[in-house]
């Protein structure tokens, strides 16, 4: 036994002495000695910022003799400029790079092929980043991540602000049988916040494609963080067979869990936590001989496709790239909190007819404090068999097997991760989730995911996703409102006073302008996220110099933003200003933000001028406009320009509160939303307590052009003063509403597509006048408003 131990020790030990650990610092000895790298070398990438290397780990180790490429200290490997990993071979490991602000111009960031026939297999890359690596162009189509081969990994990484087209991480299945069967896994990854992309193209994961939905791919997607990925409807998009997803956490995610293409996938044990925000969806179904199972979902609020949970109609015999008839699927043992309602035959129209088939719906448990009913049917269910279902809560359902129960909460709070304005700064060695739930079914009939009969069960999950050290956050995007000033700089009323206090502004400076007139003689590019703040409209002017022209007031640029407030913006009368502002000119991978509060905006009369115009290609998550006054101008907010059809939209929330549109030759607001795109929320329009008075007034004129935007909510506001338009707006579809208007002489609101209407007055308002709007004696606007305050305007001294 001696001499066997002692030729084992010589055997380990020879094998060490052929292990070589090389420490690189350039591209050309870092590609070299990965060339010549055998089983059980390790390339060491000195800490240092590597711009434009492309890494060629092309190698072949052997079980238990990984070739390992790592950063000499976790993180301490930056790259940027079109850098990217292209990993080959078999049995290769990567682990603690920084890819942060890069453009890789089209092609992946990480890619487990080198080419068609030359894929990776037994391979991994963890405890790796990607953050915030967009082209200039949010049109530009690629993925961060590829996997490719079989039996890869990627674990323990980060992958944040990822704004341009294109999935964040792939599964391909596609080009050779290689990459079938692959038992990839994809695990304890942080996948942080992806902005609203506006157009379809925005997944965080998607497994295969419409066209291989049919194979199998067997791949594993678990125990991962979703914070905030609100790219599109589909955060993962499975469009293949056979694969799993269990143990996940979605927090604040405005999309759902999508069974898209593909057949016999397991969805388990995952918890969806929405906080109550707008659009946080759950679980969509369609396909065949899945089983969705103990999963938790809590505060979700989205509806349609973003609905908690979603049976769909299917397309008879329809492509691979349609909507498949749901057919021998489970859905048991769920639990839903607080949430929306669930939609079962959705997208029912005169394509999708195949309604649900042998599908089981068993042992799910409803709790709801809301007034809305759980269920929302739009079709024919009776190809559902439910049973053991049991609700506290309105459910209106003529089935048998959903059935009220009464239950006794010990406590029902859900504790989420907390999210900070770094989603890369938590705590590395965990994040965990605490959902502290428990209670009694008074019955013996087992229901839900966590609470199994009459028994007091907790839930509880703890991942520990992401990198194990701590990247700042760099992403500049406009995420968050500007928050309180680090600087506040006092500008003085005069010539280019306020042009060269805007060029020298930094991120997050207010400029306090003084009482008086501020003539420009340039338009200004606003590069900061910037507040520029007057003392009231009527008492801050800014204008057009004497003899000068200025295209636009103030340009915002891609990830900016721009608050103005207490300013008048006068576009002058010998030559008038066109633009009061506009979007970048050109198209950009970051969205900005514009909030304008208390800005008296006119003269803006040139033939195809406007108060603001976005460009194509360019995207605002806000434009929020209060207290303001627009008027004595050609056109309004047009935001007009995306007219592919391809279901692109220039702003995602136009929020516009106790706000006057008066003498307008054309438009108050053209939003346009082209073609039937279903994966983006569609754009959104809020108006309230605003008053619209000869606007575009011709037989054909439109206050309001919505064409194509999913969510439209008018109330509280007044249409009048433009006796020649016969529909100063069109409401299209169901999520189109108007409440609690008044409309006087000036057309009538069409309503088509199932858009809702509620209470519409036709009478005169009784102004005092038509420059304040203030209602007079016996006017139908007092008190009549949803919110039991005057309809128009709010009254605010400083709007006057």
């Amino acid at each position: 036994m001696k001499h066997i131990y002692l030729c084992l020790w010589c055997a380990l030990l020879v094998q060490c002495l052929h292990a070589q650990h090389h420490i690189v610092s350039t591209a050309e000895a870092l590609n070299k000695a990965l060339k010549e790298a055998t089983p059980g070398d390790t390339v060491v990438m000195a800490d240092k910022v590597w711009t434009d290397t492309e890494i060629r780990f092309y190698a072949e180790g052997a079980p238990g003799k990984h070739i390992v490429l790592k950063a000499e200290t976790p993180g301490g490997v930056i790259l940027n400029g079109t850098s990217r990993l292209i990993m080959a071979g078999k049995y290769l490991h990567t682990e603690g790079l920084w890819f942060w602000e890069g453009n890789t111009e089209g092609k992946p960031v990480i890619t487990f092929r080198k080419n068609k026939e030359e894929p990776a297999f037994y391979s991994r890359v963890t405890n790796c980043a990607v953050t915030d690596y967009n082209p200039d162009d949010r049109s530009l189509q690629y993925q961060w991540v590829e996997l490719w081969g079989q039996h890869n990994r990627v674990d323990h990484c980060t992958f944040s602000g990822k704004t341009n087209q294109g999935p964040v991480l792939i599964v391909g299945l596609k080009d050779n049988k290689i990459n079938l069967e692959n038992h990839h896994r994809i695990d304890n990854n942080l996948f942080g916040h992806r902005p609203p992309l506006g157009a379809n193209g925005g997944e965080t994961i998607r497994v295969g494609t419409s066209h291989t939905s049919l194979e199998s791919s067997r791949t594993v997607v678990e125990e991962n963080l979703f914070e905030r990925c609100n790219g599109e409807v589909e955060i993962i998009s499975n469009k293949s067979c056979d694969n799993i997803y269990r143990n996940n956490l979605f927090i604040e995610s405005e999309g759902g869990l999508v069974l898209r293409h593909g057949n016999r996938c397991l969805v388990e044990g995952n918890i969806f936590l929405g906080n109550r925000k707008p659009h946080t969806g759950g679980i969509r179904v369609i396909n065949e001989g899945h089983i969705v199972q103990n999963n938790l979902l809590a505060g979700l609020t989205g509806d349609g496709f973003r609905s908690p949970l979603v049976i769909m109609n299917g397309v008879p015999d329809g492509p691979l790239n349609r909507y498949n008839q749901v057919k021998d699927v489970t859905i048991q043992h769920n639990t839903f909190i607080n949430c929306a309602p669930l939609e079962l035959g959705a997208g029912s129209d005169e394509e999708r007819t195949s309604t649900p088939v042998n599908t089981v719906f068993a042992n799910n448990l409803f709790y709801t404090e809301n007034s809305e009913n759980i269920f929302r049917v739009l079709d024919d269910i009776s190809g559902i068999r439910f049973s053991g279902n049991k609700v506290q809560g309105p459910a209106e359902i003529s089935v048998k097997g959903v059935d009220p129960v009464e239950l006794s909460w010990k406590n029902l709070e859900v504790y989420p991760i907390p999210l900070s304005d770094s989603l890369l700064t938590a705590e590395p060695s965990a994040r965990p989730v605490r959902t502290d739930i428990t209670g009694t079914v008074r019955t013996r009939t087992r229901a839900g995911a966590v609470i199994p009969g009459n028994e007091k069960v907790p839930l509880a999950l703890r991942i520990r996703p992401g990198v194990t050290w701590m990247p700042e956050k760099k992403a500049d995007t406009p995420d968050a409102e500007v928050p309180e000033a680090l600087k506040v700089v006092k500008v003085a009323p005069g010539r280019n006073t306020l042009e060269k206090a805007v060029k020298k502004a930094g991120d997050h400076t207010v400029l306090q302008l003084e009482k008086g007139i501020y003539e420009i003689d340039k338009g200004m590019a606003v590069t900061d996220k910037i507040t520029i703040r007057g003392t009231g409209s009527s008492e801050t002017v800014i204008r057009p110099a004497k003899g000068s022209a200025p295209d636009y007031f103030f340009r915002v640029a891609h990830g900016k933003a721009l608050t103005l407030k207490g300013v008048a913006l006068d576009a002058g009368k010998e030559a008038p200003v066109k633009y009061g502002i506009i979007s970048p000119t050109v198209p950009g991978s970051l969205a900005y933000r514009l909030i304008i509060d208390d800005v008296y905006f006119h003269g803006f009369t040139q033939k195809t001028g406007a108060i603001f115009k976005a460009y194509k290609g360019t995207f605002a998550d806000t434009i929020r406009i209060t207290n303001s006054r627009l008027e004595n101008s050609q056109r309004g907010l047009n935001l007009s320009y995306e007219k592919d059809d391809k279901g692109k939209y220039n702003a995602a929330v136009i929020a516009i509160r106790n706000t006057l549109f008066k003498n307008l030759g054309q438009f108050a607001i053209y939003y346009y939303r082209g073609g039937n795109d279903e994966s983006t929320v569609g754009g959104q329009l809020d108006i309230d307590h605003c008053v619209f008075y000869n606007v575009d007034n011709h037989e054909k004129g439109r206050m309001l052009r919505t064409r194509g935007i999913v969510y439209v909510n008018l109330s509280n506001s007044v249409i009048a003063g433009s006796p020649d338009i016969r529909h100063p707006a069109v409401l299209q579809g169901p999520k189109n509403r108007m409440t609690n208007m008044l409309i006087y002489k000036s057309g009538t609101v069409k309503l088509t597509g199932g858009a809702v209407s509620g209470t519409i007055l036709h009478s005169d308002p009784l102004w005092k006048d038509t420059l304040n709007f203030d209602p007079g004696e016996g006017s139908p606007l007092k008190n009549a408003g949803t919110d039991k305050t005057d309809i128009g305007l709010l009254g605010n001294k400083d709007l006057r």
